[in-house]
């Protein structure tokens, strides 16, 4: 019986203690529920007012924390005043716009290398408590706390590690002060004011400090330092002297105080004042003179006119190329000796002994070296273009000297032959080389037309020697035409010299005394049949004439538009000069006027109605002549337009399909930046495209005879045009893909990294012996129930990248 009695005694006894211990561990779960959201409390608290001490700065202010950055405004403005920078915005007051501004505000950050983990703008705008708390700690973090230098820290230091460094030195030898955290150990509030104590002793009485409680201690400390250091006030007394206070929220306040003493570390390497006095006159002056050098030739190299002369741009291109060699690495070499002046001094610029005016630092240097190789890269593409178009014309100079010289030799052989079959048909024979001197003159004409052709690439491009080209041309053609008019008038109508009217006959090659007598004595032994023959080669050469302009206007009818550019001008070029030719026919006609007067009675009226209609059939050729000349013009004016917008859209379709978005390309920055590039290059060319459109359709509308081209064109371009905007959307859909699998894996590298380093947290700090005290003890608990609930955080974050783990597209292998 005792032993059975014993028996159920334990029995009960042991489901009571197991009732225990569930029960105190359910009330350590409230109790740990309890504090955490105390703390969330108590970090709203603190942010808000820290986040408004610098709102001030913006003139803006926010009352809920949670709420007030939900838009993104605030959160924008808030990094603008702490980095400097400024940032775009949306300023619609959607959904979609509060998601933009945050993620404006993430994607900054992120800009600056900092970590974010398993934040994304919808938190935020959905005013996720938790989320936001960390975000707001994380920019407390970057932008105040990881910029924390002390004397005797070690390079493997955390920011937070740092400051409590600093904590301990400001307090050593304060009796009964040791500070070995951010959290219990300020509670009574006397390392508040031993820190003020050790930077001004006279705004603090100790002796009084250690008679008074916790909350007036608390509540001196926090007074002080904002009425006399100008230290914003961020916790309340009833914030600090609780049972657990809050760990960020303090080393916030204290990293406030940090910000307010000034602070003297050790200049590196042991450089002395005088030293450091040499060395920074030094580092100034090789700045001075380095920015001004780069500036200088930033300004020359954005200079975009070039001399026309080839010989001219041959000597800027050599200069340029002397430039690369020579004085470009000089000056390199002083920026990389500024760069290590600069680190010889650097800890005293930390420490405020040295102040470096804005424009100075090595980074600024780099900037300006970085436009100044911009510049370079654009100037040396400008210059070999310059280079590479005025040698082509160069090209065709020497084309055109040597092809005219050849035509020249040509008209002369022509002229030769025109004055032997004179000769030969004066004696009474026949003509012997008309077939020759045809076909001489045919060729002669072909080969000064497409001399045209490229007088006026040497027009185009405004090239020196384009007028004397032009001239040496035209006095060809002017040769030409007065040869063929001689040919048709002395051979193809069987008359002889002493038989031609003295307005037909050239005195340049008849002198006019020979021409004379022979008319005379002709007139005196035959006056009654010459007459008829006169007649007869008179309406001959005007028939000619009209045949000239019937032949000419069904050229100027049937003409070609083409289909290109190279076509195009082909046809501009041939036009023009038969344009010219077709207004210097009018001087012909004039001499056609003065014939009229040769022609006998019985002719006349024949002549006559030839004469009006040769008026009328040229006028019509005239007006033709110059309305194909007009629309040619405009034709080619939109073909070059269109031409060049359709090449650069190639060149950007080009860029951008063979844009490498596969494993081996890893920086998402350059990515970035090239879809945003692409968006703006494409922003800013649709006015462009748009008015090349509309010119195209002008022209439509106006009923412009090449329609056919102008259509062809407007097509090619709103083709092409929708065709980038496409691929724009793949690119966004590339830029998207890749940064979440980037993204991702970072974030799972991160993750890793974490685990390691909290494993090795773990182990060092919770390794105790019999010397641990009881509050070290206590300190310790508290650590771990914060280490579990980070833990059971981080789970929930490892969750979500298995999750996001399946929605990830694996790109491209290298």
């Amino acid at each position: 019986m005792e032993r059975r009695s014993q028996n159920c005694s334990s029995d009960s006894v042991g489901s009571d203690g197991v009732f225990m211990e569930e029960s105190h561990y359910q009330g350590m779960l409230r109790n740990m529920d309890h504090r955490k959201d105390e703390r969330d409390r108590v970090q709203k608290k603190t942010f808000t007012k820290w986040v408004n001490k610098h709102l001030m700065k913006s003139q803006r202010h926010i009352t809920d924390l949670y709420e007030d950055l939900r838009d993104g405004h605030s959160l924008i403005s808030l990094l603008e005043v702490l980095s400097g920078d400024t940032l775009p915005r949306e300023k619609g007051r959607m959904r979609f716009h509060k998601l933009q501004n945050v993620q404006i505000a993430l994607d900054f950050l992120k800009h600056r290398q900092v970590k974010l983990v398993n934040i994304r703008n919808d938190d935020i705008a959905d005013g996720n408590p938790k989320l936001t708390l960390g975000l707001i700690w994380t920019i407390i973090l970057h932008f105040q706390i990881s910029d924390i230098q002390v004397n005797g820290q070690s390079d493997d230091m955390t920011a937070k590690e740092k400051l409590l460094l600093w904590s301990q030195r400001m307090v050593e030898g304060y009796q009964g002060l040791r500070c070995d955290n951010f959290t219990t150990g300020w509670r009574d509030g006397k390392l508040f004011n031993a820190v003020i104590h050790k930077h001004r002793p006279t705004l603090i009485d100790m002796g009084k400090v250690y008679r008074q409680s916790n909350q007036e201690n608390l509540e001196q400390a926090f007074s002080v330092a904002e009425r006399d250091l100008g230290v914003t006030r961020l916790l309340d007394p009833e914030d600090v002297d609780v049972l657990h206070p809050d760990e960020k929220s303090i080393i916030t306040y204290v990293s406030s105080l940090y910000d307010a003493m000034p602070r003297v570390p050790d200049v590196q390497e042991g450089v002395k004042a005088n030293e450091l006095e040499l060395r920074w006159q030094e580092y100034y002056e090789l700045v001075t003179m380095l920015l001004q050098w780069i500036r200088h030739h930033i300004m020359v190299f954005e200079e975009r006119k070039f001399p026309n002369s080839y010989e001219e741009i041959e000597v800027l291109w050599r200069q340029f190329l002397k430039f690369k060699e020579t004085e470009l690495p000089a000056k390199e070499s002083d920026k990389n000796r500024s760069k290590h002046i600069f680190n010889s001094f650097e800890g005293a610029v930390q420490a405020g002994l040295v102040k470096v005016p804005p424009g100075y630092h090595p980074f600024d240097v780099e900037k300006e070296w970085g436009r100044l190789h911009v510049a370079i890269l654009e100037r040396e593409r400008l210059l070999r273009k310059e280079f590479e178009r005025l040698e082509q014309l160069q090209r065709v100079v020497s084309k055109v000297q040597m092809e005219s010289g050849v035509c020249e030799e040509q008209l002369n052989q022509v002229e030769t032959l025109l004055q032997m079959d004179m000769r030969t048909m004066n004696s009474g024979k026949p003509a012997q080389h008309t077939a020759e001197m045809e076909a001489d003159l045919e060729k002669a004409e072909g080969m000064i037309r497409f001399l045209f052709n490229d007088v006026q690439l040497l027009k185009d491009g405004r090239h020196l020697q384009a007028e004397q080209m032009y001239r040496r041309v035209y006095r060809l053609h002017e040769r030409l035409v007065n040869l063929r008019s001689e040919y048709n008038l002395r051979l193809k109508s069987g008359v002889t010299t002493s038989q031609i009217p003295m307005t037909q006959i050239h005195t340049s090659q008849v002198p006019m005394t020979q021409i004379h007598t022979a008319q005379v004595t002709t007139l005196q032994q035959a006056p009654m049949r010459v007459r008829p023959e006169l007649d007869e080669v008179t309406m001959r050469y005007i028939q000619d004439l009209l045949g000239w302009v019937e032949e000419n206007q069904r050229r100027v009818d049937d003409g070609q538009w083409g289909s290109d550019l190279p076509t195009v001008e082909s046809q501009l070029g041939s036009h023009r000069g038969l344009h010219q030719s077709v207004e210097e026919f009018h001087s012909k006609i004039q001499r056609a006027k003065a014939d009229e007067s040769q022609i006998s009675p019985a002719s006349k009226g024949a002549y006559r109605d030839y004469l009006s209609k040769l008026e009328l059939q040229y006028g019509k050729l005239l007006s033709a002549s110059k309305a194909r000349l007009h629309s040619l013009d405009q034709l080619h004016a939109f073909v070059i337009a269109a031409t060049k917008e359709l090449m650069w859209l190639n060149e950007k379709e080009e860029e951008e399909v063979n844009y490498d978005w596969s494993e081996r390309n890893t920086n998402m920055t350059a990515k970035k930046d090239n879809y945003s590039g692409l968006m703006r290059d494409l922003e800013l060319r649709e006015k462009k495209v748009s008015v090349v459109q509309a010119t195209g359709d002008k022209l439509l509308k106006d009923g412009h005879p090449a329609r056919k081209t102008v259509e062809a064109f407007t097509g090619a371009l709103q083709t092409q045009w929708s065709w980038l905007l496409q691929l724009c959307c793949c690119v966004e859909t590339h830029l998207k893909e890749n940064t979440a699998y980037y993204q991702f894996f970072s974030d799972v590298k991160e993750a890793e990294d974490k685990i390691k380093k909290m494993q090795d947290t773990m182990k060092r700090k919770y390794t105790c012996d019999r010397s641990v005290t009881v509050t070290r003890l206590e300190d310790l608990l508290q650590d771990a129930a914060d280490d579990k609930e980070q833990l059971t955080e981080f789970q929930t974050h490892l969750e979500g990248l298995k999750r996001r783990a399946k929605t990830i597209i694996q790109l491209k292998p290298t």
